[in-house]
C-alpha cells in the first residue's frame, strides 16, 4: 500500500476492530462531501440528510470491501454519488440537463479564463452565484461543487462518478459558462 491512503487504511482498520469512536472520526471526516455531493444532486435538505445516513449506513456495512486501491474520500463519495444518482432515477428526475448540446467536442482544458472565487467576493454576489449553481442540472451542480468547492481533482472525480475524464471536463466547462452567463444577467455585469 503506497503512503498516500496510508491514513485512510489505518481508519478503516480502527472502524473494522470497532474501537470506540472510529466510525465517528470516520463520518466527521467525510460528512461535508457526502453532504455537498447529495445536496447539489437532489436539492432537498430533508432527502439529502437521510440519503448521507443510508451513504454511512452502507460505508458501515461495505466497509470490509474497502481494498484502499482509492482514496477512502473518493470510495466513500462513489457510495454517495451512486445512492443520489438511484434517488433521482427512482423520482425520474434527469441527471444531466436535457438542453446540452450533443456537438460540443471535449474540452481538455476547463480554465476559461473565469474565477469563481473571484466572482463571489461580497455576499451579494454569493448569494447570486449560489442561485446560478442551483439553475445547473444535478450532474452539473454535482461535478462543479465537487471541483471547486470541495476541491477534488477530476481524477478523483472520476472515480467518484465512474464519469470519463473528458465528460467531466466538458461538463465543467459548459458548467461555468452557464454559471457565468447567469451572474451576467442577475448581476447586470458582464463575468
Amino acid at each position: 500500500m503506497d503512503d498516500i491512503h496510508h491514513p485512510d487504511r489505518a481508519l478503516v482498520d480502527a472502524v473494522l476492530a470497532n474501537r470506540p469512536g472510529a466510525f465517528e472520526r470516520l463520518v466527521h471526516t467525510h460528512q461535508r462531501l457526502c453532504w455537498h455531493l447529495i445536496l447539489r444532486m437532489v436539492r432537498d435538505p430533508e432527502d439529502a440528510r437521510e440519503l448521507c445516513q443510508d451513504t454511512f449506513l452502507r460505508v458501515h456495512q461495505c466497509l470490509h470491501q474497502y481494498r484502499g486501491e482509492c482514496a477512502l474520500k473518493s470510495w466513500i463519495g462513489r457510495v454517495a454519488y451512486h445512492l443520489a444518482l438511484r434517488h433521482l432515477q427512482r423520482k425520474r428526475l434527469p441527471l444531466a440537463g436535457t438542453h446540452d448540446d450533443d456537438g460540443v467536442a471535449l474540452v481538455e482544458n476547463i480554465g476559461d479564463g473565469f474565477d469563481l472565487e473571484a466572482a463571489c467576493a461580497d455576499a451579494e454576489m454569493l448569494h447570486h452565484l449560489h442561485e446560478a449553481i442551483e439553475t445547473l442540472p444535478p450532474l452539473q451542480r454535482t461535478l462543479l461543487t465537487l471541483y471547486h468547492l470541495e476541491e477534488l481533482s477530476i481524477p478523483d472525480i472520476a472515480e467518484i462518478t465512474g464519469l470519463p475524464v473528458g465528460t467531466i471536463k466538458s461538463h465543467l466547462f459548459r458548467s461555468r459558462l452557464r454559471v457565468r452567463d447567469a451572474l451576467a444577467t442577475r448581476t447586470g455585469v458582464a463575468a
